[in-house]
């Protein structure tokens, strides 16, 4: 397992949804000399605002003169909303950021150097290699808070109905083509397979194709490629034919996950943040590492805890910061709530994950770490992102050809690191 957390030190983060609003009233001073201490987050909500309740009653029990107040915005949201706080001179004094955003913020100076409050305290329970992925220039500006990997969920119940034989670790692209084509039911409004086309998926598919995103020297795109070719088609090609098209979506929040929700959909790319909420589905339902194609590659992704430079409060930004990542509260609850996982090295408290039995196959977020594909990281992160992600969808609503929309969105991406 230490190879494991190895791994993830420079791993990614792109988590999922949530949604919420301030919890609690956010002036900065409050009676009897207590500190009011600002958090912002986008991971604890919709499904996970009680289990961080729980936390923050542990640590201002433990702090009786730190009053934490919790913020929340959906993750599509939430980094505009952040860095309009920032430049506006009301950040909060500690917030979440995954691991490419991070690099970000930290490169522009917007994180507080946790090593110059910290005192004597030096972070312990971490593996020095994830600590070391929220260092830079050799401080350290994030400690690391949570992970997650992407899987394939899938409903047994329609798989049985179908007669189609379950996933497997060893399965491809071909054989999860070949079972969505069966379990796709549009009379029924049953689809066989849902998987966004998108920057996160595209670079994980590349990777699973043979390709790079990058090359070697980081200074141009490489994805625009047979490889790459062959991964984008793999997404787009399932519009329309095994996935709901982008008109039926509507741009709906959620959409996938209300499919599946509701037993209409067979097979979900999806992150093991979604554990929770499918607790009470009616329906039975398990997951598998993600199928490969010329490699086997999955997406792992990295949450960490920062201070803004801002802050008026930084050893109690520190401690806080310190408690949510690494203390055994912090820990146990997100291991018995099933939100992501805990990027701490005492194997007993990650062993206890493998005890839920919902889904079964919880071996699968471990299997899944053997094979990582690694996000790209750029000064201009967003932008990137944001770019591939349109050119792919153009492609997907069938207003380019893949080949042009890669063509095109290699040419953005040369132009954000030139």
């Amino acid at each position: 397992m230490k190879k494991t957390l190895a791994l993830l030190a420079v791993a990614a983060l792109a988590t999922a949804c949530s949604q919420g609003s301030a919890t609690k009233d956010t002036s900065t001073a409050a009676d009897g000399g207590k500190v009011t201490l600002r958090y912002f987050t986008f991971s604890a909500a919709p499904d996970h605002v009680k289990d961080l309740d729980k936390i923050v009653a542990a640590f201002e029990k433990e702090n009786p003169k730190v009053d934490v107040v919790v913020e929340t915005a959906p993750y599509d949201q939430y980094f505009t909303k952040l860095q309009t706080s920032i430049a506006g001179g009301t950040a909060p004094d500690t917030f979440e950021l995954n691991y490419e955003n991070f690099v970000t913020y930290a490169g522009a100076g917007s994180l507080l150097d946790l090593g110059s409050v910290s005192g004597d305290a030096a972070p312990a329970g971490f593996a020095e290699e994830s600590l070391n992925a929220f260092k830079h220039e050799g401080k350290q500006f994030a400690l690391p808070a949570s992970f997650s990997t992407v899987v394939l969920f899938y409903n047994k119940d329609l798989f049985e109905k179908a007669g189609v034989e379950a996933p497997t670790a060893d399965w491809t692209w071909a054989e999860e083509q070949a079972a969505a084509a069966k379990l796709t039911d549009k009379k029924a409004k049953v689809y066989g397979d849902f998987q966004p086309v998108q920057f996160f998926e595209f670079y994980k598919t590349l990777k699973q194709a043979g390709g790079e995103f990058l090359t070697a020297d980081g200074k141009k795109a490489a994805f625009n490629s047979p490889a790459g070719i062959k991964a984008a088609n793999w997404l787009v090609s399932k519009v329309g034919k095994t996935m709901p098209t982008e008109a039926e979506i509507g741009g709906t929040a959620d959409y996938d996950t209300n499919l599946f929700k509701s037993g209409k959909l067979a097979m979900w790319h999806n992150g093991i943040w979604q554990f929770a909420g499918l607790k009470d589905v009616p329906f039975e339902w398990d997951v598998v590492v993600e199928p490969g194609d010329a490699a086997k590659a999955s997406a792992v992704f990295h949450n960490s805890v920062a201070a803004s430079t801002a802050t008026k409060h930084g050893k109690e930004a520190y401690a806080w910061a310190r408690f949510l990542s690494s203390s055994g509260v912090a820990a146990s609850t997100r291991i018995e709530s099933s939100w992501e996982l805990p990027p701490v090295s005492d194997q007993s408290v990650l062993a206890g994950y493998l005890k839920d039995p919902k889904p079964a196959n919880r071996q699968a977020v471990f299997d899944s770490l053997k094979s990582i594909a690694l996000p790209p990281v750029i000064k201009r992160q967003q932008e990137m992102q944001d770019a591939v992600t349109q050119e792919l969808g153009n492609a997907a609503a069938g207003r380019t050809s893949v080949e042009d929309a890669l063509k095109a969105a290699a040419a953005k991406v040369d132009a954000l690191l030139g």
